[in-house]
């Protein structure tokens, strides 16, 4: 099937729930699907502080790995009998930064019951933009959507549920709090410091978003809505989050002195030690843009991950509009991609292993982009084609969704000795075997009929069985299978090729 045409998906879920794994606070969302719409059923937050557990080498101490563990295991019971298509859970800045992230992870999944996909910043904050322009009213003006998380501040323009421009910087409440009001002591000088950071952080974006401009500005997440509450509650702000009440706010810090001392209408006790980031990050952001009043949305990360999830069990999935941009914007011949797609599709599925619906999808849009390096140079293109894919900045899949598909487009040809460290028992490999096989038989990318073969798989390896006439017919294709064979025993993978003659073919319906 064409990556130009909808799936085959017919799945549908009345129910769907997102996870978010971020910096500060894990959160869980359930809501019910009416009319394309989704509808708050239940919300479970727990203040699991990621973001602020984290040793002096940059790895996630085990104090903090067990409470997530433990938070991520009351989720998991939340959503017992879900089926795993509807729900999706998504890791954000600390888990793109912590270097024990993937031996979390591994105890994280099996807490949760459920994939945990770690996502890259542009990505987190497409679906924040998707989030927060769900939960306010349709507008044809341009919004700046402004998330400040744990660990990293998301900024977005975007009209309507379209981003036009999209960042992640890497400062957020938790972190500012810890690197400058480490020891809760809140001072002029301290507070000068975290606020000319922020706004060094944010030099890069600002003359671009700028130049942009928007109509009306919106606060999501944690840290405004903390800010507003305080404000509100304080008389500082009618609405909102102003500049003027974000300088009454730094001022009532400054006076009391110490985070421990600070009782105030509006405020949390949960968000007293990462305020003084907070706040000094807005108040750069808001310096720096050059905003005067900031609204504040309800929608946040995990809305916009249930929307998402909403698109691809409705056939509007992200990933398939970006790998249709890539093609276009790569120039890819469309029908050999095709080609090379049904033929893989039809040897993976005879393989006889029962293929999860990812993976399927995952070695669609490989046959789809397994190309796009030619338009840099044909020598190595697939090196090309996979630098291209693991770099590049692709909505809709998380970064371990992107490693595999750059990893299958480099396998698609070229020696198999560079997958080494790939482990012996992962699915990729009858990915790979699908897509070699299917990109060998159509190297001359001529319209011509697929061969006439079977496939199956052991624990040993791969059987290719043909009609032996064919092989006859085809000797080029016959010694680029003894080739691939050569190439796969080398890993230590047998691969045979079998030519039956007419009738065992027949019987075989090869």
């Amino acid at each position: 099937m064409s990556v130009e045409k909808q799936s085959l998906r017919a799945i549908r879920h009345d129910t769907l729930a997102a996870v978010d794994l971020g910096s500060n606070s894990f959160h869980l969302q359930i809501g019910r699907v009416v009319d394309e719409q989704i509808y708050l059923l239940d919300s479970l937050r727990e203040p699991v502080r990621l973001g602020g557990g984290f040793t002096r080498d940059g790895r996630l101490d085990r104090a903090t790995q067990l409470r997530a563990l433990e938070a991520l295991g009351r989720f998991g019971e939340r959503l017992r009998g879900f089926p795993r298509g509807a729900v999706r859970a998504v890791g954000t800045n600390a888990l793109r930064v912590a270097k024990n992230a993937d031996q979390f992870l591994v105890e994280a999944r099996e807490a949760l019951g459920f994939p945990i996909e770690v996502i890259f910043g542009r990505e987190e904050a497409r679906l924040i933009h998707l989030g927060v322009s769900h939960s306010l009213p349709p507008s044809t003006d341009k919004r700046l959507v402004i998330d400040i998380g744990g660990g990293s501040t998301e900024f977005i323009i975007g009209t309507g549920h379209v981003p036009e421009l999209m960042e992640s910087l890497a400062m957020g409440s938790v972190s500012w709090s810890q690197r400058f009001f480490a020891d809760g002591r809140i001072e002029k000088a301290n507070f000068k410091r975290a606020e000319v950071a922020a706004a060094n952080e944010l030099q890069r974006i600002v003359k671009d978003y700028r130049r942009a401009g928007w109509a009306q500005a919106v606060g999501s997440s944690g840290t405004a809505k903390s800010l507003a509450a305080i404000l509100e509650a304080n008389g500082w702000s009618e609405t909102g989050i102003t500049s003027e009440g974000l300088d009454r706010l730094r001022g009532h810090l400054v006076r009391t002195g110490d985070v421990s001392g600070l009782k105030m209408p509006g405020l949390r006790e949960e968000r007293l030690a990462i305020l003084p980031g907070g706040l000094a990050i807005m108040s750069a952001i808001l310096d720096g843009l050059k905003i005067e009043a900031m609204d504040v949305s309800d929608g946040a990360l995990r809305q916009g991950v249930l929307y998402d999830l909403l698109g691809r069990v409705s056939h509007h999935d992200m990933r398939e509009a970006t790998v249709r941009e890539f093609m276009r914007r790569y120039h890819v011949e469309a029908a050999q991609a095709e080609r090379v797609h049904s033929l893989a599709a039809r040897i993976h599925a005879g393989l006889g292993n029962e293929a999860a619906e990812q993976d399927v999808l995952l070695l669609q849009f490989a046959a789809a982009l397994h190309e796009i390096g030619i338009t840099i140079a044909h020598a190595g293109y697939h090196r090309h084609s996979a630098y291209i894919v693991s770099q590049a900045d692709m909505p809709g899949f998380s970064r371990d969704e992107q490693a595999r598909l750059a990893n299958l487009v480099l396998a698609h040809r070229g020696r198999l000795s560079k997958l080494e460290s790939l482990s012996a028992r992962s699915d990729d490999w009858s990915l790979i075997f699908a897509l070699r096989l299917a990109a060998l038989f159509y190297l001359s990318r001529g319209d011509i009929t697929a061969p006439p073969l079977s496939c199956r798989a052991n624990e040993t390896g791969f059987t290719v069985s043909l009609p032996r006439a064919w092989l006859d017919e085809h000797p080029l294709s016959e010694e680029a299978l003894a080739g691939e064979a050569e190439e796969w025993r080398a890993l230590g993978i047998r691969f045979d090729v079998r030519g039956l003659n007419e009738e065992r073919a027949r019987v075989l319906g090869v």
